[in-house]
């Protein structure tokens, strides 16, 4: 997979790369991101991106011919999947958009700024619109590094069992049950004597019970999904 991010602030998003999982994703040849200075697709002397709103009203906006150079010089080399972009109105990232994406096999991600971005690259450019929350940041970058998170952790490889990324919550619309490791037991708080039993199939069976409960107690929105 290749992920190509657009940004104003690349200092910013690279550090979650250099690190844990997604660092060694990318050593593994599992993943490529590639990281695109909206500034260097600019063609006047101070580098802008944006400039105000016609119409009148406070805030500036991103302008469209820098990121149409951009996405116009990233498809003159490959064929990607999807442009998105993260912005707030977007569709709210879930698990399955996180399963949908970790199967393609190249991604544009556009991180918004200021008051966002022209109109006619919304209409224009992008394929998707993704929101990780019903919050503002001060730029899509954050945003982008969850998402490319969730996508990366889901291809096979980058996580040291298979089946991990199975079992996390969201992925059958329930929240993950309840989990122990040692000691068995601390400052009298036990671990339910059931996970000892070597009953595979009735483990089974009373982890789906826990996370059907936790879920109808915590979350049961997602019961109505």
């Amino acid at each position: 997979m290749r992920i190509d991010i657009i940004t104003v602030l690349p200092e910013l998003l690279k550090s979650p790369f250099e690190a844990s999982i997604l660092k060694r994703a990318i050593e593994a040849d599992l993943v490529e991101v590639h990281f695109h200075n909206l500034r260097d697709y600019t063609t006047d002397n101070y580098k802008s991106i944006d400039d105000t709103q016609f119409g009148g009203g406070a805030g500036m906006v991103m302008m469209v011919e820098p990121i149409d150079k951009c996405i116009s010089a990233l498809k003159e080399q490959r064929e990607y999947d999807e442009v998105i972009y993260m912005t707030p109105d977007g569709e709210t990232l879930k698990q399955g958009i996180a399963n949908q994406l970790s199967m393609h096999e190249n991604i544009i991600i556009l991180c918004g700024h200021y008051k966002g971005v022209d109109q006619r690259v919304r209409d224009q450019f992008i394929t998707r619109e993704i929101s990780i929350g019903d919050y503002v940041l001060s730029g899509g970058e954050l945003g982008a590094a969850v998402l490319c998170d969730a996508i990366i952790r889901l291809i096979p490889g980058v996580l040291g069992n298979e089946t991990s990324a199975l079992t996390d919550s969201f992925q059958d619309n329930l929240l993950a049950p309840p989990i122990y490791t040692k000691p068995r037991e601390y400052k009298g708080w036990k671990v339910p004597e059931l996970l000892f039993s070597g009953n595979f199939p009735k483990i089974e069976k009373w982890r789906e019970e826990q996370a059907y409960e936790r879920t109808k107690k915590l979350r049961p929105d997602l019961l109505d999904e």
